[in-house]
């Protein structure tokens, strides 16, 4: 249902149906400016036309709507579940939005193998295997990993890895693994240890010490004293880790979230806890939409949290959110059981929230305290470069290659708060000298400046800063007069004498001045952070490239040789070690390889 420009807010309400579902406001350009949900349409749009005050932000948002458009949903809670959905995917500009594209990470189990692998995991589910989690941070899995691989010796490694070694890797030298790729430990053994895995994963870590108590009275009343002793190592590893990681009170899977606003800054933290242990916590700083309530930014951020995610059976929360009970229902129709949100909580919960709200205090200070240093040094560049007022965008581009082997270009974004990842871009380089970056600078900025010039959603930058000095500057200044876009500022960031933090120099857009601002220069702090961010993004996709390139098997550019083929040679020689001792006629025996073919593989291996 559209309304045409020369809005007529109360007539537009007036004929609304009743029914649940979700409402978008549009501006004169056609911009998305707010999605909402209500349970009676007609009831909610009216309330922004209808009441006598509103709130500054939504008077705002009110003054700019030139269209409407509604979609009718069967229940309340499906219109929450589209509302998110559409937050997440439209990003309106006055919705409170949870600015979070990441996937959780877990830890993953290959349960179905004979000698099941234990491994870190981001992504879809779609392995055969057990999944727990999800942990708050890639650090949390991998601090559980190192511990339970101490403990219990599962293997780490690759299934190609695993079954073509011939001797154990450094992992069981170290003590992190019992080899069973070599047959250093029997298959019901290495189960065994799995079962713990499992067992201490679901919760269960009591039957574990017991069993491994058993075991350590059974090995000593046989005289097994150095078994003995094993056992006893590992009982008191593991009570060591249980004393850092459980969490008395927390026996029921539940998620504790505190939510507080400071101004235009709102921070949510959120703190896990599964089977009994605490996975640890999770700061997000949402963006202000036109509500200043914290029941309001609770409720949208759950919903769009947990759009993508199972949610735990208990969500314990500072502050009772908008719509509970419909948000509850929403919730339990994505997880296995009913899911509660509770607010009003005593005892162990009760702690649980406090600590959750100490956390959102302290993140909450720091993050201004970050946003003040931060509107420092943009004022220190503006004045710097006597620009008219700060810079809202800032661009930096670099080039990272190995003696001109996978050349990549990186384009990081920042803005007043800080990083804009999700504006980041890697560009690979081709068709050019290797080595010459000043031919991979212009190729990465008449890529990106093509798409400004052309009217793209990127659009200019109020700042563009070149890692290098006169001669990546002028070529750069040479790209942006092709596109007509020379009134865009420019800084190249060159390293001093001593090629040390601090001394740089600033090289402006005629290429002939430079600047020398010091160590102490807020404006050169903030332009060191920028190309130091544009420099680790670069040097990332470099090595993930160059990697990729030493890692491809010699067999993938011989003609007549696919995966299937590929993986019956390997499996036949086990692995390329065994192919390259292997002479024509082996290779030929091989089933589904002919002589000309085996000759050909012979050729390609030895040159």
């Amino acid at each position: 249902m559209n309304v045409p420009s020369g809005f007529d807010g109360k007539a537009y309400a007036g004929a609304l149906t009743t029914a649940p579902g979700v409402y978008r406001m549009y501006d004169a350009g056609d911009g998305l400016l707010y999605v909402g949900k209500a349970g009676n349409l007609k009831k909610r749009v009216s309330s922004y036309f209808l009441r006598p005050l509103v709130p500054p932000r939504t008077a705002t948002l009110v003054a700019q709507i030139r269209r409407m458009e509604i979609t009718v949903t069967r229940t309340e809670s499906e219109a929450l579940l589209l509302e998110a959905q559409l937050i997440k995917q439209l990003k309106p500009r006055y919705n409170i939005l949870l600015r979070d594209d990441k996937s959780y990470p877990y830890l993953y189990l290959s349960t179905q193998d004979t000698f099941p692998r234990m491994a870190f995991h981001r992504g879809t589910h779609s392995q055969q295997g057990r999944y727990f989690g999800p942990y708050p941070s890639t650090h949390a899995v991998r601090e559980s990993l190192n511990w339970l691989q101490k403990l219990f010796k599962l293997r780490s490694c690759e299934d190609s890895v695993f079954r073509n070694r011939r001797r154990p890797c450094l992992q069981y030298q170290i003590g992190r693994c019992t080899a069973p790729c070599v047959g250093y430990i029997k298959a019901q053994d290495y189960r065994r240890d799995v079962d713990y895995v499992e067992m201490f994963l679901e919760g269960r870590s009591d039957a574990i010490v017991n069993d491994l108590g058993a075991a350590m009275e059974h090995a000593s009343l046989h005289l097994e004293f150095e078994s003995a002793a094993i056992l006893r190592d590992q009982i008191q590893a593991l009570r060591s880790l249980l004393s850092r990681n459980y969490v008395n009170g927390a026996s029921v899977d539940m998620d504790v979230i505190a939510a507080r606003i400071e101004g235009d800054v709102a921070c949510v933290s959120v703190l896990f806890f599964r089977n009994g242990l605490a996975l640890g916590s999770r700061d997000f700083f949402p963006r202000m939409g036109s509500s200043e309530r914290v029941a309001t930014l609770l409720s949208q951020f759950i919903a769009q949290y947990y759009s993508e995610r199972v949610p735990p059976p208990e969500l314990i929360l500072n502050h009772s959110p908008d719509d509970v009970l419909i948000l509850a229902e929403a919730l339990s129709t994505r997880a296995p059981t009913r899911v509660e949100l509770k607010s009003r909580v005593r005892g162990e919960r009760s702690r649980f929230l406090e600590l959750a709200g100490r956390n959102v205090e302290a993140a909450l200070v720091m993050r201004l305290a970050s946003r003040q240093t931060r509107a420092s040094r943009f004022a220190d560049l503006t004045r710097l470069l006597n620009m008219p007022t700060p810079p809202e965008r800032i661009e930096c581009f670099d080039i990272s290659h190995t003696q001109g082997e996978a050349t990549v270009a990186s384009c990081v974004v920042y803005g007043k708060d800080g990083p804009e990842t999700s504006n980041y871009r890697r560009f690979n380089i081709r068709d050019i000298t290797p080595g010459d970056d000043y031919a991979a600078m212009e190729q990465v900025l008449r890529r990106r400046f093509r798409h400004a010039a052309e009217g793209g959603a990127w659009g200019a930058p109020d700042l563009l800063l070149i890692d290098g000095g006169r001669g990546q500057v002028a070529r750069a200044r040479k790209v942006l007069a092709e596109w007509g876009l020379e009134s865009i500022p420019m800084l190249g960031v060159a390293k001093g004498p001593g090629r040390h933090s601090g001394e740089e120099q600033l090289v402006l857009d005629d290429g002939r001045q430079a600047l020398h601002p010091g160590p102490l220069s807020p404006a050169l702090q903030l332009i060191d952070a920028v190309r130091d961010e544009a420099h680790r993004f670069a040097i990332g996709g470099h090595r993930r490239k160059r990697q990729s390139a030493r890692n491809k098997s010699p067999l993938e550019a011989i003609p007549g040789i696919g995966p299937k083929r590929r993986r019956q040679l390997l499996r036949a020689f086990g692995g390329m070690v065994g192919l390259e001792a292997a002479g024509v006629e082996e290779i030929a025996r091989v089933r589904g390889i002919q002589l000309e073919l085996a000759k050909r593989i012979y050729a390609t291996l030895h040159g």
